[in-house]
């Protein structure tokens, strides 16, 4: 999945958006409540002016919730973990992962909280580490974010077998102490984009170092020769309850067996006399 790193635009076809550089928007057709979402990434998006994310939400936005498991802009090497929601949605700290908080309201219309990751969890330095593996574990009692640089993934995710309990502790964490995880978020399609510039990419373009403009830079082909989305997997697991109660009952009936077994040789004994 690539930005159109080929075509030339002129500032004016920009600036009055009758032609715009191609970029990419995909997601899912299914949407989910609960899940645990393993994702293998071998390169992502990075560069001025790019704005990428891996991410869920709801059709119904702000009150569905979103959950942003992959995203920043342009040349920084950190991943921002985020939650946007209806008012009512707190991220509790300190909390029981290991990022750092910048805002702790889930407010879509006031925050722009996030819990930074490691570095190396985002961006150019990403990418020449063999990118690595992000996970979002979504349940009634909290939505937890891990990622794995490419030499430390768990061996049960590799063996297709993950068992988040035996995992550290996620980069980062919404509880339910502080947020009714069901209430402010479900029924998420899955949702891979690249923004080029827009609300955040074109408003820190300048601060952050880049170039000129955010729109002229746009129009230069070879801005996006890195914008690319390079994806290994996206594993998608249901919790399932497992139905037992036949082992049980089969149990009973063994025990049971085992007594009348065991009923029949004592009452033989006394017959016999011994």
């Amino acid at each position: 999945m690539h930005v159109d790193s080929t075509t030339i635009l002129t500032l004016e076809e920009v600036m009055t958006r009758t032609k715009l550089r191609k970029s990419v928007r995909i997601h899912t057709n299914e949407v989910y409540t609960h899940g645990l979402f393993i994702l293998d990434v071998a390169q992502a998006p990075w560069g001025c002016g790019t704005w990428p994310a891996f991410w869920s939400a709801g059709y119904n936005w702000p009150h569905e919730g979103e959950t942003d498991v992959i995203e920043n802009v342009h040349t920084n090497r950190s991943n921002q973990v985020a939650w946007h929601t209806d008012p009512g949605c707190w991220l509790t700290t300190p909390g029981n992962f290991t990022g750092t908080v910048g805002s702790t309201n889930c407010d879509a219309n006031v925050n722009y909280n996030k819990v930074d990751s490691s570095i190396a969890s985002f961006g150019q330095t990403f990418n020449e580490k063999g990118g690595g593996v992000y996970v979002l574990k979504w349940d009634e009692l909290s939505i937890d974010v891990w990622f794995f640089y490419r030499s430390a993934i768990p061996r049960n995710i590799l063996e297709g077998l993950p068992d988040p309990s035996t995992w550290s502790l996620p980069s980062a964490s919404l509880s339910s102490v502080s947020c009714n995880i069901d209430q402010y978020f479900k029924n998420h399609m899955i949702i891979f984009d690249t923004t080029l510039c827009g609300d955040w990419a074109g408003t820190s373009y300048v601060a952050a170092g880049c170039p000129g403009r955010c729109e002229e830079w746009v129009t230069n082909p070879h801005s996006f020769d890195n914008a690319t989305w390079s994806i290994n997997y996206l594993k998608i697991y249901n919790k399932t309850v497992i139905n037992t109660s036949y082992l049980e009952a089969k149990a009973d009936r063994v025990q049971l067996a085992i007594l009348l077994n065991l009923f029949i040789v004592v009452t033989l004994l006394v017959f016999l006399g011994r």
